[in-house]
């Protein structure tokens, strides 16, 4: 029986609601990271943007309370990059991926530290972290200590990503500093992380928040190269589509697939966002004319609006003399009933992400033709 072919829409639609980007989630912000698989965190107001326009009534003091907690960490996970994550999530995926963190070490090594000696780097990290937080200057003090003429970031690097890392949070606005420090996180968390490999499982976790997707797409989101031969041992109990460029995709068999008429309110996403990081083809919510008004250099993602289910803008918050204005920059113009819901969300959320303003405003600006 020949597969299903999806549209457009449909993988919009599907994904959205998987995002808990179609209605919000009555959940908790817990909940939400487990059904996300962790939301990406080099900025750290991002996930908690990410978290507010996911769950509904969720205040920033209760994700803070949640990262005190210990229920949420901060750590490298998937694509060797910085996520908010479960601990549980943590404990039991973290060995999972250490493959694809040992790969993004050796891609660093190449050409410029190749002789470094891993091992006895890390015999020496491993104590000089359980004595106390480190930021990575004090890291790179230790590293060079041992290794004079050792290259500091590549050691740095291999130190991020050969001990299992979380950042440590203070207690401010978003809850880590921008030089953070670091600690092992069995000893934070007083737990030791499984050491059983749980590739299917996070597939299928994939799968259900990103889903149905390729493989080229599971690679994108994981840092994971050469799938095929796993995927296809999996075969018999995904389910199998096609897009409408005949490509191959998979999902969990036991989620629908949307209508794609289903109605799509006006979202904000913060900067970073995985539903833009998480497939190797973008276009099931970001048309390729876009992408390089969203995509910037040095990997950073800018914060984006939804219209329609689709990217169609970008915004940014200012600050100045103790005023807060969330600014709307659309690519194309839009209908005022659109405008009209922007400009509520946005009221929301100026006040969210600028709390210790005095004074919020929304201004949205004329489009980017």
């Amino acid at each position: 029986m020949a597969e299903r072919v999806l549209t457009l829409r449909e993988l919009n639609r599907t994904t959205l609601a998987r995002q808990m980007l179609l209605s919000r989630t009555t959940g908790t912000a817990v909940e939400a990271v487990t059904r996300l698989v962790g939301l990406q965190a080099q900025a750290s107001v991002a996930p908690f943007v990410g978290l507010w326009t996911r769950v509904e009534g969720l205040t920033r003091q209760e994700i803070a309370a949640c990262i005190e907690q210990k229920v949420l960490v901060k750590a490298t996970m998937m694509r060797g990059t910085l996520h908010l994550v479960t601990a549980v999530d943590y404990l039991q995926l973290r060995s999972t991926l250490q493959p694809v963190l040992d790969s993004a070490l050796s891609s660093i090594q190449k050409g410029r530290a190749e002789d470094l000696d891993v091992p006895t780097l890390l015999e020496a990290a491993r104590p000089f972290l359980e004595q106390a937080p480190r930021s990575f200057a004090e890291i790179t003090t230790m590293a060079l200590d041992l290794f004079p003429d050792g290259d500091p970031g590549a050691m740095r690097y291999a130190v991020r990503m050969r001990l299992p890392l979380v950042q440590v949070p203070v207690q401010k606005a978003w809850s880590y500093p921008g030089n953070p420090k670091y600690t092992l996180g069995e000893s934070w968390l007083g737990k030791q992380i499984s050491p059983e490999e749980r590739f299917e499982e996070l597939i299928l976790r994939y799968l259900s928040a990103f889903g149905p997707a390729s493989i080229a797409d599971m690679q994108a989101w994981s840092g994971w190269s050469g799938l095929k031969t796993r995927i296809e041992t999996m075969r018999p109990a995904l389910a199998v589509y096609r897009d409408e460029r005949g490509r191959e995709l998979f999902d969990h068999p036991e989620l629908p697939i949307e209508g794609p008429d289903l109605p799509a309110p006006e979202r904000f996403l913060p900067e970073f966002d995985n539903v833009l990081l998480s497939h190797a083809d973008r276009t099931r919510i970001l048309a390729d004319e876009h992408r390089s008004k969203v995509y910037l250099p040095v990997l950073r993602v800018r914060p984006t609006i939804l219209v329609d289910g689709f990217v169609a803008g970008t915004w940014r918050l200012e600050k100045a003399r103790g005023v807060a204005t969330l600014v709307v920059q659309p690519f194309r113009s839009i209908s005022q009933k659109s405008r009209d819901a922007l400009t509520g969300e946005a009221e929301k959320l100026v006040r969210f992400a600028g709390f210790d303003a005095g004074h919020h405003e929304v201004r949205v600006e004329k489009p980017v033709l």
